[in-house]
């Protein structure tokens, strides 16, 4: 099953405006992680315009239909930082409910869970 990583595009870090960059953080981030996830058989990307997680900027969440989802932020805009999103949505994809045990996590989404989402009911 598919797994999602939503991506909002909007995200700025803590003194944004003083680093000139032309694109904002979770713009840059997006691409990392667009290219991290090229190639991928169960995980697909998408850019959102915020997820109201400001003071947690750079935030993602990952999301599957009848699977527990997540959301994640404090993230930097690196290749590290994109991979390590990838791989843990993998695992996700992987996973028949969405969970995926601690010991697997890849060590870049470790302190950067923010909430996990229970799946909706079927009616």
């Amino acid at each position: 099953m598919t797994t999602w990583i939503t991506i909002c595009d909007t995200c700025k870090r803590s003194g944004w405006e003083e680093t000139g960059m032309e694109k904002t953080d979770g713009e840059a981030l997006a691409e990392m992680v667009e290219a991290a996830a090229e190639g991928t058989s169960d995980v697909r990307t998408r850019r959102v315009s915020c997820t109201m997680g400001c003071d947690r900027a750079c935030n993602i969440t990952v999301q599957s239909s009848s699977k527990i989802n997540y959301s994640l932020g404090t993230f930097e805009a690196t290749a590290e930082d994109a991979e390590a999103i990838v791989e843990y949505a993998a695992k996700h994809a992987a996973s028949e409910t969405g969970q995926v045990p601690y010991r697997e996590w890849p060590q870049g989404v470790k302190g950067h869970f923010v909430s996990r989402h229970q799946p909706l009911p079927d009616e």
